[in-house]
């Protein structure tokens, strides 16, 4: 009996280590997910309807063993894609070592091919850009290489409509103390104007009137990194009170106000350790199309 007992438990001990390996190794390193959709956007005028739309989120530059690799393929891909807008979701550093100058250099080097191409850029700032003071480096840097910074506020679209019938991108900062402030992004918003709203946190979904928020993309959770085969609406983040709802995808009907819909993306990078299972790193590639 003990020696099938050892059996199992080397058995299992091996799973477990190949499990491991596939998260440090494969999934965050060689899979890089894609979810395409079409989103009806009310009051999207003729001259914006088709618009395309990519995301990318948390590259999180500095994690030890970073996804730099994967940060790469994942502008790469998003720039072969040409969408009319591309959005970066926030935490683009994770930590002061090293420096944050040489971070923020880092994230721009890796950005560049998205910054040559041309397509409009729209960025907010995550928790982790604040927590390791790097806010002010990043704006500044970005809106040195044409990247539109929203830190609650919004910006209409180029070519998308003039006043109130142009497609504008609101940005909201991270839930932290005083830095979310949707009363102020929404202020910069004609009434009638169709939206984008980029949020990096999912929490500040809820805090959206109704109909102010059609269309939600928001990051930070990185989709729990571990979740439960079988189970894709678990993962850590389920256990924590703060973000139980929503850790990815489309967020449940009947969760937030009226009228408004939020897709919470996986993200690129790692907290805490470098380990993706069944969480891989995603892009996200929407059409809007009018209606809805």
């Amino acid at each position: 009996m003990k020696r099938w007992i050892l059996r199992i438990a080397a058995v299992v001990g091996g799973l477990v280590l190949l499990l491991v390996a596939y998260g440090v190794l494969i999934e965050p390193r060689l899979i890089l997910e894609e979810e395409r959709a079409e989103v009806p956007l009310p009051r999207l005028a003729a001259t914006a309807d088709g618009t395309e739309v990519g995301m990318i989120t948390d590259p999180q530059i500095g994690m030890w063993w970073a996804n730099e690799g994967m940060v790469a393929r994942a502008v790469e891909t998003l720039v072969e894609e040409e969408p009319d807008i591309a959005l970066l979701g926030g935490d683009y550093v994770y930590s002061t070592d090293p420096d944050i100058a040489e971070q923020v250099e880092n994230v721009l080097d890796l950005l560049q091919p998205l910054i040559d191409s041309g397509i409009p850029t729209y960025a907010v700032l995550g928790n982790h850009d604040y927590k390791v003071g790097a806010a002010q480096e990043l704006t500044s840097a970005f809106e040195a290489a044409g990247i539109t910074v929203l830190r609650n506020e919004a910006a209409p679209v180029p070519g998308t409509g003039e006043g109130a019938d142009a497609l504008h991108v609101v940005g909201i900062g991270p839930v932290r103390p005083g830095e979310a402030d949707v009363d102020a992004a929404l202020a910069d918003v004609p009434d009638a104007a169709p939206r984008v709203v980029l949020s990096h946190n999912p929490t500040a979904f809820p805090e959206f009137p109704a109909g102010t928020a059609p269309l939600v993309l928001a990051g930070h959770t990185h989709c729990g990194q571990v979740a439960l085969p079988g189970r894709p609406r678990w993962s850590y983040l389920a256990l924590t009170e703060e973000e139980k709802i929503v850790p990815e995808g489309w967020a449940p009907d009947g969760y937030g106000a009226e009228g408004n819909r939020m897709f919470v993306s996986c993200g690129i990078g790692f907290s805490i350790v470098p380990l993706r299972i069944n969480a891989p790193p995603e892009l996200v590639l929407f059409e809007l199309v009018a209606g809805g």
